[in-house]
Order: C-alpha cells, then sequence, then structure tokens
C-alpha cells in the first residue's frame, strides 16, 4: 500500500545540504522548504482560508491537538467531517500531539509510563493523554499528516532525565504506531534527546527502525542561544532519513528559516509572524519594523517596498501605526497578511537558491542586510 504522504527530492544545493522537494499529501502537494502558518484553534489567527491560499500563498496550515481537544472537542469537529470541513480549508493540515503544550504546564501535569494527566488551562479540569489517546484524537480531526505523542524537555536539562524522557518518548511513538490506523493520514515520528549528541543519536535510531512515513525535529528552539540550536540542528538533521519528509518544529525568524533549510529541513512551523503582529511588528526585507513607534507617525511609504502582500500595496505604515495605537483588529489583520507573506515569499526565495547553489550566498547577503550576525 502505497503512503499517505510521499516526499520527492528535486535537488540538492551542491554547496550545502540544503535541499528542493515536494511532499506530496491528500490534500495537495508541498513544494519544500516549506514555512507553515500555525493555525492552533483551526484558525490562523484573523485571516480567512482565502486570504491565506490567495493574499499569503499558504501551502500547508498547522492546528493544535491539545487546543481542538479541550475546545471543542475532537468528537464535534470529527462531526463536522473532519478540520478540512470544519474550518474550511482544502489544503494540506498538520496537527501536532499537544505535547509540547501539555508540558509547558509543568505546574499542572504528572508524567507516567502510561501518559500525562494534566489540568486544562481553561478551567483547571483534569484530563489525560495516553499515546493512544492522542491517536484518537488526531484521527478525529482528519489532518493529512499527524504527530506521535512526545514529551518535550525544557532547557537545560540533566543528561539523566533527558535519557528517561527520550526513551520514553520512543516507546510512545511505537504505542502511536500500533494504536494509529486511519490510512489516509501519515503519523511522523519526533526525535528527542535534549541537547545530547548521543541522545539523538539512539532517538533518531530507534525511531527510523519504526519506519514512519516523515520525521521531525523537536526539543530545540526551545530557549537555548543560538549556537546551543544550531550545532544541534546542524548534528541532528543528517541522521534523518533523505527519502522522507524533515521536520524543525517551532522555528519562524527568518535567520533560523534559512539555517533550517541550509541543513536540509523540509518543514518549519511557528506562531511568530501572527504573535508579533498582534504587538505592532512587522518583518520586511530590511529587518524588524517596530510601527507602533512614534517614528512612523508620518510615514506614508509601504511597511516594506519590496513586498507584494496587500498591505504593502494598499496601506502606508502611518496608516498602520494609527490602527495600532488605536487599537483597531484591522491592524492585526493588516500586519498578519504582510509577516506571513514575508516568510512564504522568503521560502520561495530560499527555494529558488537552493535550485541555483547560491543559498549560503543568499544567506549571507540577507543577515547583512536584515542586520543578523552569522
Amino acid at each position: 500500500m502505497k503512503p499517505a504522504v510521499t516526499y520527492e527530492l528535486l535537488h540538492i544545493d551542491k554547496n550545502s545540504g540544503a535541499r528542493r522537494g515536494i511532499v506530496h499529501t491528500p490534500h495537495g502537494d508541498i513544494q519544500t522548504p516549506v514555512f507553515m502558518p500555525v493555525g492552533t484553534q483551526a484558525t490562523v489567527k484573523s485571516m480567512t482560508p482565502e486570504e491565506l491560499k490567495e493574499e499569503v500563498g499558504a501551502q500547508i496550515i498547522l492546528s493544535n491537538t491539545y487546543h481542538l481537544y479541550l475546545r471543542p472537542g475532537h468528537e464535534i469537529v470529527k462531526e463536522a467531517g473532519g478540520l478540512h470541513n470544519f474550518m474550511r480549508w482544502d489544503r494540506p493540515i498538520l496537527t501536532d500531539c499537544g505535547g509540547f503544550q501539555v508540558f509547558s504546564l509543568s505546574e499542572l501535569r504528572t508524567i507516567s509510563e502510561e501518559g500525562v494527566e494534566f489540568k486544562s488551562h481553561l478551567d483547571g479540569s483534569k484530563h489525560f493523554f495516553s499515546p493512544e489517546k492522542v491517536m484518537e484524537i488526531e484521527e478525529a480531526l482528519g489532518a493529512d499528516i499527524i504527530m506521535s505523542f512526545d514529551e518535550c524537555v525544557k532547557y537545560p536539562e540533566t543528561y539523566e532525565y533527558t535519557k528517561q524522557s527520550m526513551e520514553r518518548t520512543s516507546r510512545w511513538a511505537k504505542r502511536c504506531k500500533d494504536a494509529h490506523k486511519t490510512e489516509n493520514q501519515a503519523l511522523f515520528g519526533i526525535i528527542q534527546g535534549g541537547f545530547y549528541e548521543d541522545l539523538r543519536i539512539k532517538s533518531a535510531k530507534d525511531l527510523i527502525e519504526m519506519d514512519f512515513p516523515g520525521y521531525a525535529i523537536g526539543g530545540i528552539s526551545v530557549g537555548e542561544p543560538k549556537e546551543e540550536f544550531l550545532k544541534m540542528l546542524y548534528f541532528t538533521t543528517p541522521l534523518m532519513p533523505e527519502n522522507k519528509p524533515r521536520y524543525l518544529m517551532g522555528v519562524g525568524t527568518p535567520d533560523y528559516l534559512i539555517e533550517a533549510a541550509l541543513a536540509g529541513i523540509d518543514m518549519c512551523d511557528c506562531v511568530l509572524p501572527t504573535r508579533i503582529a498582534r504587538n505592532g511588528t512587522a518583518m520586511t526585507w530590511n529587518g524588524k519594523v517596530v510601527v507602533r513607534n512614534a517614528t512612523y507617525e508620518r510615514d506614508f511609504s509601504p511597511l516594506d517596498p519590496e513586498c507584494d502582500c496587500y498591505t504593502c500595496k494598499n496601506y502606508t505604515r502611518a496608516y498602520i501605526r494609527h490602527l495600532v495605537k488605536a487599537n483597531e483588529i484591522l491592524a492585526v489583520r493588516l500586519l498578519s497578511i504582510h509577516n506571513l507573506r514575508f516568510l512564504t515569499k522568503l521560502m520561495e526565495r530560499v527555494r529558488i537558491e537552493i535550485e541555483n547553489d547560491n543559498l549560503i550566498n543568499f544567506r549571507n547577503e540577507f543577515y547583512k542586510k536584515y542586520g543578523y550576525e552569522k
């Protein structure tokens, strides 16, 4: 039987490990490397599906197992015909396992071999996630790609606890694989092991033996210094199969996205572009613009003259600053459209540079213009 999700390699940048490919899914193809907007509550905040497709150019979006389990409930989503019908999105969807959200509730949860007991952040009610329960929820949600249940340990963490957690995550992955029955979904394994190279090797080996159709790197970009992030990213990615999608979880700044592509990652996601939009900040090709600042009060230029998004074609920094200062909802929408389009456009450019074997040069030029250090 053909897997629900497959990876097609098109080109490898001869000067780096960057790869250009296509992820084939039941709801369409995804050109990679790709940035995936996050729709935690079955919506990318303030965006309609039409805007995501036509204005942003999003190929795939994410939704969150933990949040949708609590509200409205996975049974209701299933009754609606799954997430695609429920939210009227006809392109691919990925659901995470809820592990990061559960484990961020450090004062409200208890971990055992069987799973995790936790209290809802909404009303304090008690709930229990086992690998089998997570598979039940994710199958009901009906995404194209679903994630196995894992523990994301904090940074820094001791070797002993990280080893214990990684080994339990591998056992949970096996239970997820055994419980997962929906044929038109792809279940990805998540490589853990914190910032210990031998644990990353063991985690990758254990999961590859289980033969998942795709693999993710979890447990980095969790507050560590950038040099630690890069070291573990470039160490772990080559451990992943070349013929399957490679997903780096929770990454959304331009520098991290470019570095992920250089390392050979295919897919990244983050809530960052809409989160900073709500704080009045725009990403541009010349660095961040905090449009709420007084310096833009009489600036009648676009957010980014190099951007082709709806916001930049129609509105000025001065107007958007006015909306931000007046707490108007339109400010969030216009900044969200722009930030999401900026990252989508960035990854379009990254794909072109990979095809031209030029991603390292592009990275260096982009960093200089954006104000990053290499």
